[in-house]
């Protein structure tokens, strides 16, 4: 076996096994979602997203899993073991963390004291990272509090010096703006909506696809003109996204002799 790069045999063969049994809780997880009835509660949770991951639901019927420390199996502690009830320098998955039962069936005293040891790690760490990160936001914070948006559109300080001529480059408001990858209007909510509240003004209408861009293009110029050409510019991609993918729905094939008579 080649060793990894900065890493002895030993560490190399332990990280392959580490790899490997905590792939086992995935595939447990598959199987769960393949065997399941769509009327599952937690499976229900999981695929709607309201609470609780597909690596819950493996964990409570399944298998709980490998338990890592660090990013590693647990250690020796107990000369050359990990907890005093295996033998010395004993590698198999049972002595070093793996909890093959589930919070179902019940966790023998040893899978519970790895499970333990797994549990106190994610308690510190989530305690160490919440000081940091909200000393961090608070010194943000403390730096930002006396900037403020005047009414000319520009963003001061408390004694009038400007920081920004215009909010954010683009004077945009976050909390206004309706698209989450940072568009102004979810163009794709707006055409479903149209679509399902005045399908009057849309269906039967007799023109082609090339009149109906035409018309289109003409009121964005007329409306928009040279102003927002950027918003211009997404509206007019995505409403010529929206035309190629009508046309090549519609369109019949070149070969097709059949209805071309």
């Amino acid at each position: 076996m080649k060793a990894q790069p900065g890493c002895t045999e030993s560490e190399t063969l332990e990280a392959l096994i580490l790899k490997e049994l905590s792939a086992i809780r995935d595939h447990a997880g598959q199987a769960c979602l393949r065997n399941l009835s769509r009327h599952n509660a937690p499976l229900t949770m999981a695929v709607c997203g309201s609470k609780g991951s597909f690596i819950n639901i493996s964990q409570m019927i399944a298998c709980v899993g490998q338990q890592a420390i660090s990013g590693h199996r647990p250690p020796d502690g107990f000369e050359d073991r990990s907890l005093p009830h295996f033998e010395r320098r004993q590698k198999t998955p049972a002595a070093k963390g793996f909890v093959e039962n589930s919070f179902y069936s019940g966790l023998t005293p040893t899978e519970f004291f790895f499970h333990t040891m797994g549990g106190r790690e994610g308690l510190v760490d989530t305690a160490v990272k919440t000081a940091e990160t909200g000393y961090m936001q608070r010194r943000l914070v403390k730096c930002l509090e006396d900037l403020c948006v005047n009414y000319d559109g520009t963003v001061r300080s408390s004694v009038g010096d400007v920081i920004e001529f215009t909010f954010g480059e683009d004077g945009l408001d976050p909390a206004l703006m309706e698209s989450k990858d940072g568009g102004v209007v979810d163009f794709k909510h707006i055409l479903e909506h149209t679509r399902n509240t005045v399908p009057h003004l849309i269906e039967n209408v007799d023109i082609t696809s090339d009149e109906l861009q035409k018309v289109v293009t003409d009121t964005i110029s007329e409306i928009i003109g040279k102003r927002h050409a950027m918003f211009r510019k997404q509206l007019e991609s995505f409403i010529n996204e929206y035309f190629k993918k009508t046309n090549k729905y519609y369109e019949l094939p070149k070969n097709c002799t059949k209805h071309m008579e």
